[in-house]
């Protein structure tokens, strides 16, 4: 089995079901503001309820606009390189941010926490290069998203890496976390439950 590379020799990102059904609400909507026919609506439709990656559902809605208030947005272009510089104070990536190729985070005695339960996927890898002096990085994962955390070194630091709950899901994302904490800590967890599903003993 071969995978065909994308733009730049990366690895095209597969589309999950719920990125075939926010590119078909996209397109539904516009066909009810009159900007696509009906044999364009069901030419759109059964091509992005059968598409295969991202990139196939973003050239089905490069000409429609976004339907408000949908999280996420399959034109969402990533960068190349964030940089997170965190001195004695906290910083955070939460929601659905778009999460770039590659990542430099230096947190010195402050906090640096990327959430990535809703963040938007671009890409099947991603490269954080972290520096943690005396402070903390924390990553929250969801399943399918799998952090390799053999790169990090420790000099009276903490390192803590807990997998996702529950059934082990195909990776949609590899994080390779590689760097050092010197008295620092780094965390890689799944979300917390709220107390009504740990109530409930839901994961």
């Amino acid at each position: 089995m071969t995978v065909e590379p994308g733009p730049g020799g990366q690895p095209e990102l597969r589309a999950s079901h719920q990125d075939r059904e926010r590119a078909a609400e996209i397109i539904r909507v516009a066909a009810g503001d009159g900007r696509l026919t009906a044999d364009e609506l069901d030419q759109r439709l059964e091509a992005a309820l059968t598409a295969r990656t991202t990139s196939e559902l973003t050239a089905l809605t490069a000409d429609l606009p976004a339907v408000p208030g949908q999280p996420g947005g399959l034109t969402a272009q990533p960068k190349d390189l964030v940089t997170i510089d965190c001195m004695g104070g906290n910083a955070s990536r939460v929601g659905d941010w778009v999460v770039p190729r590659r990542m430099e985070i230096h947190a010195t005695g402050g906090s640096v926490k990327l959430d990535f339960t809703e963040a938007v996927l671009t890409g099947p890898t991603l490269r954080i290069d972290a520096a943690v002096r005396g402070g903390k990085l924390v990553l929250v994962t969801r399943p399918g998203i799998e952090v390799d955390v053999d790169g990090v070194s420790t000099r009276g630091g903490t390192l803590k890496a807990r997998p996702a709950r529950g059934p082990r899901q195909p990776a949609v994302l590899r994080v390779e976390l590689v760097g050092d904490a010197w008295g620092g800590n780094v965390v890689v967890r799944p979300p917390r439950r709220t107390f009504w599903r740990w109530l409930l003993r839901q994961p």
